[in-house]
């Protein structure tokens, strides 16, 4: 049994290693495959890279060759030009001898010639002198003749011989200075509508109608009740710390703000429009809100006369007069806003200087502070004449603008061109029809008094006033007045409206006369 084991495993030990042998004989078989496929891999790379590094070696000779090629090429070409330039160079050369020996010459020759004229010309000074000695010697003998023959002297024959041609000429000079005052008159005149028409035609500027009150839109009505607080106490701190009425009535989603004082209603309109968007209405912050808004007035205004000065160029300005020139735009007169009115007088009196030979940049600059005061007659004493020149003397302004400051009111007398040009533009801005506006009040005053002189008159059926008053159209009937009365009519109104009604310009009346002939057809 043990042999039978042993047997076994010496069977199975020898069947081991015969297969072990050949598992090694059998796996080395296919190494050397691999290693003979590798090595035919590596040997076809091999060739491969050789290939290409001898087409890259063609490709840099060709390279190097077709370099050689464009730096030969470029190396002829610069041969080529220098040789050209320098041929340029000697060919200006031999131009510069040639013209410089023709200049010699010329010079030369004119020195001979300034040599031979300045003995001709010495010859004829004592031709010349020897000639007026000779002369002076025949008026002598001649003068001596005449005294003899006239009993007079020299003097006294001059004398008389003056007082006579003075006394001949004396008509003779009046009339042609009388003559040439009046085409100097006629000249100036025309000159002087000229000048205007050229300046009133290249400048026209928009006017504003300004009122007393602002409109606050409100996005409903219980706002109003936010706005003025607990037993007002936000109404009367808005109006105390901004000072301006604010009205609060039925108008619907609306109140107003109420001032003379342009200024103050813009910045109260800002402020009031900023506190209803944000909605927190209350005493610090309605102070805060103002302050705020009040700051950026100041800066906008001080912004904006800068811009202005620095477009009209007229040179360097004080920042509170340019701060003072932004705050015009809320300041009015008759309705006229004043910066408008200020930029219009310093345009035309640009214009008008320049025609008449002024210093234009001075003109527009007196132009545009002639009326500074109206920025600080608010909140000062006294008129804006006076105001305005004691503000540009402290500023050192030139003695023209305080001249013109005096005397676009007649409070100095003109003494420049700039000056005049100045009192003439803004006497033009005021008076242009549309630029300034009367108070509502006095304007629907006249109108309905225009209307009721002659509505007044016997015979009239309706009465209307038209054109912003400067028309009246009186339509009368036509079985009780006839032609003639009509035309005696409008004379008696017309004459009743001179006595007793006070207005700009002129009114035209109309009366108008009727028949009508009505019939239906049925």
């Amino acid at each position: 049994m043990i042999n039978e084991v042993l047997l076994s495993g010496a069977i199975s030990t020898v069947s081991g290693l015969v297969g072990f042998f050949i598992s090694k004989k059998i796996t080395n078989a296919n190494f050397d495959i691999y290693v003979d496929k590798a090595k035919a891999k590596a040997s076809a790379i091999e060739n491969e890279a050789q290939h290409l590094l001898h087409k890259a070696s063609l490709k840099s000779k060709e390279i190097e060759l077709e370099a050689t090629k464009h730096y030969e090429s470029a190396k002829d070409r610069a041969k080529a030009d220098l040789h050209q330039r320098e041929d340029d160079v000697i060919r200006k050369e031999n131009s510069f001898k040639r013209y410089k020996q023709n200049e010699d010459r010329r010079i030369n020759n004119d020195a001979r010639a300034i040599e031979t004229r300045k003995i001709d010309l010495q010859r004829n000074e004592k031709s010349v002198k020897s000639l007026k000695d000779k002369y002076e010697i025949k008026i002598d003998e001649a003068l001596h003749t005449i005294e003899h023959s006239a009993g007079m002297t020299q003097d006294e024959a001059k004398d008389v011989l003056l007082k006579k041609i003075e006394e001949k000429s004396r008509a003779d000079i009046a009339h042609i200075v009388r003559r040439y005052e009046n085409e100097a008159k006629k000249e100036a005149k025309k000159k002087a509508n000229y000048i205007l028409a050229v300046a009133t035609s290249r400048f026209a500027g928009d006017f504003a109608s300004e009122r007393l009150t602002s409109l606050v839109h409100l996005d409903n009505d219980e706002l109003k009740g936010r706005i003025i607080g607990k037993e007002g106490r936000n109404i009367k701190a808005l109006e105390t710390l901004m000072g301006v009425d604010i009205i609060i009535d039925d108008t619907p989603n609306a109140i107003l703000v109420s001032s003379f004082n342009l200024y103050r209603r813009a910045i109260a309109t800002k402020t009031l429009e900023l506190l209803i968007e944000d909605g927190r209405i209350q005493p610090a912050r309605i102070e805060d809100i103002f302050s705020k808004v009040n700051d950026e007035f100041e800066a906008g205004i001080l912004n904006e006369g800068e811009e202005i000065v620095a477009s009209m160029d007229i040179g360097v300005m004080n920042p509170e007069l340019m701060k003072l020139i932004g705050k015009l735009r809320y300041r009015a007169s008759y309705g006229q806003n004043a910066l408008a009115h200020t930029l219009e007088v310093a345009h035309l009196a640009g214009l008008m200087a320049a025609e008449m030979g002024g210093d234009t940049r001075l003109a527009k600059r007196a132009g545009l502070l002639h009326d500074i005061g109206k920025s600080l007659t608010h909140d000062h004493d006294g008129n804006h004449v006076d105001l305005g020149a004691d503000l540009c003397n402290r500023y050192n302004e030139n003695e023209i603008v305080i001249n013109a400051i005096y005397a676009h009111h007649g409070h100095e007398d003109i003494h420049s061109i700039e000056c005049a040009a100045v009192c003439a533009a803004d006497a033009l801005s005021a008076a242009r029809p549309g630029a300034r506006r009367e108070v509502l009040e006095s304007f629907l005053k006249r109108v309905t008094q225009i209307e009721e002189i002659a509505s007044g008159h016997s015979g009239v059926r309706q009465a209307y006033a038209i054109n912003a008053g400067r028309e009246v159209r009186v339509i009368v009937n036509a079985t009780l007045i006839n032609d003639d009365e009509s035309v005696l009519m409008s004379r008696e109104i017309a004459k009743e409206i001179e006595d007793k009604v006070q207005y700009p310009g002129e009114i035209k009346v109309n009366v108008i006369r009727e028949s009508r002939a009505v019939e239906y057809a049925k």
